[in-house]
């Protein structure tokens, strides 16, 4: 594939989202209720933006990145969280202390904490704020991507799509947008509740963006997609997802929006998950 060949490592990517899975359920473990499900099935979207996209900056210096992420998908911010740990960006306590008292991470991402560049968790705003952000790097002529990973809740929101407009009419081919199309708004299926808001990639280009629908837990077709873009619009890479992808009894079942395994569920889940082989 295009990708392999041009240096992206599909096997790798496989490898690091499991780790990052058995890491966000070892947390889990220390707090009563905690997004796993949706945070499971925008990973390999994280993943691929901080890992497969994002130019790093020179090293040593800060920020780490030449361009910017924003999870716009509040909740799923654990996905977040371990992979800034796994660069270094957060420290192993700041994970230890999730959701606590003493610590700084939140339930939501919280702008002026490291490697966060807005507060989001309120579905609608993130998609503005990277529209605001990609304006001004045109406008001041820097040369960055912004990065922004939508959930599909998300997009029953207007200023969301406020922002898509916006963003077309603009022409801001420095945008690129994730949608984690996992056809759960919460605890309902998006479908059964939402049957209007189908086609979604249908309605993405009707307003002006160029768009692409793939499997959203295939990096490499992402890859590929954000590869082969025409950088004449700003690009929305619909990705089709499972929510709580990996474990059995957490996918597409609606009590694990919001909720963390018990040891019996824990020590399954990490045996269907199996080890991170070298």
């Amino acid at each position: 594939m295009a990708s392999v060949e041009k240096g992206f490592d599909a096997l790798a990517a496989q490898r690091r989202c499991l780790e990052y899975r058995r890491r966000i359920l070892e947390i889990s473990q220390q707090v009563t209720a905690l997004h796993v499900a949706p945070a499971f099935s925008c990973l390999e979207m994280v993943d691929l933006i901080y890992s497969g996209l994002m130019r790093p900056s020179a090293e040593g210096l800060s920020p780490r990145f030449l361009d910017s992420f924003l999870m716009s998908k509040g909740h799923g911010c654990l996905s977040q969280y371990v992979i800034l740990e796994n660069f270094g960006v957060l420290e192993k306590s700041d994970l230890q202390n999730y959701c606590t008292p003493i610590g700084q991470l939140g339930a939501h991402p919280d702008f002026g904490v490291p490697g966060i560049e807005a507060s989001t968790g309120s579905l609608g705003h993130g998609m503005g704020i990277a529209t605001g952000m990609a304006y001004a790097d045109r406008i001041k002529g820097d040369d960055r991507h912004i990065f922004v990973v939508l959930s599909d809740g998300e997009l029953q929101e207007g200023s969301t799509w406020e922002a898509i407009m916006m963003a077309a009419n603009l022409n801001l081919h420095n945008l690129i947008a994730f949608v984690d199309l996992n056809d759960f708004g919460g605890l309902a299926r998006m479908s059964e509740g939402h049957p209007a808001f189908y086609p979604v990639l249908d309605k993405i280009r009707a307003f002006g963006w160029e768009a692409i629908e793939v499997n959203g837990h295939d990096a490499a077709a992402m890859h590929d997609g954000f590869l082969n873009r025409s950088r004449k619009k700003p690009l929305m890479i619909v990705g089709k997802t499972v929510k709580g992808k990996g474990v059995s009894f957490m996918e597409h079942v609606p009590i694990w929006h919001y909720r963390s395994p018990n040891k019996e569920e824990y020590a399954q889940a990490l045996a269907e998950l199996g080890e991170v082989s070298s």
